[in-house]
Formats: structure tokens, sequence, C-alpha cells
């Protein structure tokens, strides 16, 4: 087979899997989304700004319209700019925030599997096995858990590190290391949490490469991985510098925060897929779904035995070792490895969960996986029956329900408000309670009809004010809030009545009246009030 022609074939394969294992996604595209949970309201906000912005106004990108007054908002979470730049050719054709961001889950399926493909066919040089370990590492059941996280399924992009890393390992030049720091710095711009999975993985990745091919004194080798660092840079340290700025406010996490967020052992055996669930009614309760699946795992284990058995055990001191030392980071500080790591890299305090380390030791089972496939099956026409068998079971064994809603209606306020001249919005209720916080994301969500700035704003890092002045504003309408709102020259108000109980409504009535002439009325209905602000008292 021609390599164009097994492109064709892979790319083929890989989007009609997607399709199928996504169903009915790619159907529905602009009608249902993660809308039932904050985390996917947030993610389905955030990609469709970057989408919008990087196009009307690039320079502008971080300081996203949430948290009005504050600038760089984008930076408070993670920015997601690959995803929506991915994203942007669908949204600027639609303007729905729903296709764009459904278009960007779609793409990181399909590049999943593309990205594993490659990496396991350049270690096995055998298509049938790297198909299996691309589904298996495409379709995993820790990615099928993140839907709500658009920046977690972006895994796509460390199989390419690891890919161009060998590449660079056999044949050292500063073009295959260049090669390795795009993928590096792509990575980043994807997720923050798996870019520093990329430099902890071409760390241990050099170290054993170096080693077991002799390179500590190979002029080029180190030639090409500085010209590797230096293009990973000039592509990150953009989009890194306002999270820079930010930690210098204070934003970071705690080993004890960390502790939260940790894999137990029953993660490892926790998954949604049809094929698992019965499991989760068995084990203790998981803090994650780390399960690879068991065509992954009893490859992956035989994959590793038949690897000790290699001439130099290149693949078993890579993979077996990357995977060994991500599960013991995945268990968090109780485990001590994982404080090692954050005493030693500056970076981990910006990390809030070990148990994704737990990503990388699927991978490395998949690409075990798929050198113990290609040892079994025979280079014949009954073995590429066995392997195309193998790789249905797969991906049946993966297949699940996904959690999609059905997209409702946009309120017609929203509509109202985008017809209007540009002004700062607060919607009420203005939730106070820390526990209610990510109730915000709802009017981050709508807020996609119009953009204008929000007072509101949810995100992993809450700016200073917004916690000083929380209790002020969620009085709203009273002259304490008018007084610090106008300043900011906030100009609308939105109160959806529907959302107060009736003895809290009673008490906002009374207010509305004293200051009536603070605020007017544009638009009432469907349980909704928009007002313009048109004056604030003394």
């Amino acid at each position: 087979m021609t390599p164009r022609r097994e492109l064709g074939l892979v790319l083929l394969a890989s989007a009609l899997l997607t399709i199928a294992l996504t169903y009915p996604l790619a159907f529905r595209l602009g009608a249902i989304g993660r809308v039932d949970n904050a985390d996917g309201q947030f993610s389905i906000w955030n990609v469709a700004w970057v989408a919008r912005t990087i196009g009307v106004s690039p320079a502008h990108l971080f300081d996203a319209n949430i948290f009005y007054p504050n600038t760089g908002t984008l930076a408070y979470s993670e920015s997601n700019l690959g995803a929506g730049v991915v994203a942007a050719p669908v949204y600027w054709l639609t303007r729905n925030p729903f296709a764009a961001h459904n278009a960007a889950v779609l793409f990181a399926f399909f590049l999943s599997g593309i990205a594993m493909f490659f990496l396991a066919r350049h270690l096995t040089h055998d298509p049938r096995a790297a198909a299996v370990a691309a589904i298996g590492y495409a379709f995993c059941p820790y990615v099928y858990a993140r839907t709500s996280h658009i920046q977690l399924l972006m895994i796509g992009g460390l199989p390419l590190v690891l890919l161009a890393l060998h590449r660079l390992a056999e044949r050292p030049s500063a073009g295959r290391g260049a090669a390795l720091g795009l993928a590096m710095g792509l990575q980043a711009l994807f997720c923050g949490y798996y870019g520093i999975f990329a430099i902890l993985i071409v760390g241990y990745g050099v170290l054993t490469l170096a080693t077991v091919r002799r390179l500590w004194t190979d002029r080029r080798f180190w030639a090409g991985l500085g010209a590797g660092a230096l293009v990973s840079l000039a592509i990150v340290v953009p989009a890194f510098l306002p999270y820079v700025r930010l930690q210098g406010h204070g934003f970071g996490r705690t080993l004890e925060a960390a502790a939260s967020f940790s894999a137990n052992w029953s993660a490892y055996l926790a998954s949604s897929s049809h094929a698992h669930v019965w499991m989760l009614s068995v084990i203790p309760r998981p803090s994650e779904s780390l399960f690879p699946g068991f065509v992954v795992l009893a490859c992956g284990v035989a994959g590793a035995a038949i690897a000790r058995h290699d001439r130099r055990g290149e693949r078993l001191w890579l993979y077996g070792g990357l995977g060994v030392l991500s599960c013991w980071a995945s268990f968090g500080p109780r485990a001590k490895f994982y404080s090692v790591l954050y005493d030693l890299i500056p970076v981990f305090t910006w990390m809030r969960a070990p148990a994704r380390f737990g990503l990388l030791v699927t991978l490395a089972l998949c690409v075990l996986a798929a050198v113990a496939v290609s040892r079994w099956l025979p280079r014949t026409p009954a073995g590429n029956a066995l392997a195309i068998a193998l790789a249905l079971v797969t991906a049946a064994e993966l297949s699940t329900t996904w959690p999609m809603r059905e997209v409702d209606q946009v309120e017609p306020v929203y509509r109202v408000l985008a017809r209007l001249d540009p002004g700062p919005v607060i919607e009420m209720p203005f939730w106070y309670l820390e526990p209610m916080f990510p109730r915000h994301t709802y009017y981050m969500l709508q807020s996609t009809q119009h953009w204008m700035p929000l007072v509101n704003g949810y995100s992993d890092y809450l700016p200073p004010d917004f916690l000083e002045h929380v209790m002020t504003l969620a009085a709203f309408p009273s002259r304490e809030s008018l007084r610090l709102l106008g300043p900011e020259h906030v100009r609308y108000a939105i109160i959806h009545r529907y959302w107060y109980g009736d003895d809290t409504w009673a008490t906002v009535v009374p207010r509305m009246r004293e200051l009536a002439p603070y605020l007017k009325l544009l638009y009432e209905g469907e349980g909704t009030q928009l007002y313009e602000i048109v004056g604030f008292p003394p």
C-alpha cells in the first residue's frame, strides 16, 4: 500500500469512527451540548469567545467579557486557544456557539486517533496493530468522562510529541528538533495540563533514549533539542505571559488541594463504557475514570513482556517506565512522587488534578498493546481479518452513551439586548454563595448572543474585587449596588424573576419601586426583565 493511500484510509477510518462513537454529535452539531453542568456551559462559552475574538480583536483575546471591569480574564482558567482556532470557521459560518464547540470536540477525537496510529505505526511498522492502539487511545474511558472539559479532550498532541522525539533520536537534525518543538508548543495551546505532560514526557524520553541509543555525546541530537526548545518557547510564551502575571496576584494550587483530585485504586477500574459500567457497582467510589479497557490492558501487559526481548529494550524502558511513573504520580501527594515533582517543577503549582496522569498510563498501554498485536498477528489474509475483528471489538468495548442534552431556545431578552447599543451588563440573581458561583456560567453562555461585558463570571480564579463586592451586588437593585456600578458605567441589568423564591422576590419589589428613577424598563416577558440603568444615586 502506498503512503498516500494509507494516509487516506487512516483519515477516512478516523472520521467514520469519530462519527460512530460520538453519535449523534455530528448529525446535531448546533442542537445539543453539555449544558447540563457549569463546566460544560463554561467550555462552550470559552471556545465561542476565542473563535469570535481571534478574528475580530485578537489583541484583546485575553480580555474576555466576564468579571467586568477586570481585564485579562481569559487567563483565569484554561484559555483553550487551540480549540477556539479549530472552531473559528464553524463559528463564523453559523454564529452558533454549540456548533463551534462540538466541531472542536469532533476534531479532538479525529486527531487523537490519527496521532496514535502514526506513533504506533512508526514503532511497530504494522498498520493493523497501530489501528487497534489508535482506537484504544482516542476513545478511552478517561476522555469520555471529560466531555464537559474541551481542553481535556485534546490528547492528540501527546503521541505526536513522542513520534517527533523518536524521529529526532533516530536521525538527529535541527529540522526534526523544530518539529518536536512545534508539537510541544501546539499541545500546550490546546491544553496547558497536557503541555506540562509533554515537557515531562520529553524530559523522561530524552534521558531514556540518550541512554539506550548512546546519544549523550551526539551534538546533533542536543542541537536538535535546542532548536525544539526555541520553537516551543516562541509558540507558548505569548500565550503564557497572562498566566505569569496572574501568578503574581497569588494564583496557585497547594499540595493539599491536589490531594482532593488524586486517583485512588478503584479509579483504574472505573469506566462509563457499556462493557465496563457493571464494575462500578462492585468497587469503592472512584475518583476518576482511568480504566483503559480489557483489550488495551491485556495486550498492553503482553506487549511489555514482549518488549523485554527487544535488542535495546527501548520500547519497554520508555513506555513501560512512562506508564509506571505516571501511575505513581496520579495518586498524588500521599504517594510522595507527585510531591517531589511539585517541589522541583514550578509549573506544578498551576496543576490541581494528579489523577489526570492516568491518561499517560493509557497512552503507554496503547503503544505496548500495538507491540503485542504486531507480534501475534501473522501477515496473511487471515491475520488481517483477525486485526479487523480485534479493532471492532476494541471499538465496541469502549462505546458509551453521550451525556448530551437538547439545547434550549435562546431567551427573548437576550435577542433584545443584542440589538441595543453596547454596554456592561449585570444579571440577577447575582449568586453570592460559593457553592452557587458556578451558576454564573448560565449568564456567560447566554452572553454569546450579545458579547457585552458581564459583571458576572465564573472561573478557576476569582478576582478579589468579585469576592469583595459579591454581597453588595447580590442585593441589586439597592443604593449601595448602584453606587458600586456607577463608576464602572454598567448600563444594563437583566432580572430573572423565575430564579427568585417568593420570599426573596417580596424584598426586591419595594427596592425596585424606590429606585425606579434610576431604572428604565426596556423589556418584560417570560419571567425576565431588562432595564437600562439611567442614573446612579448620590
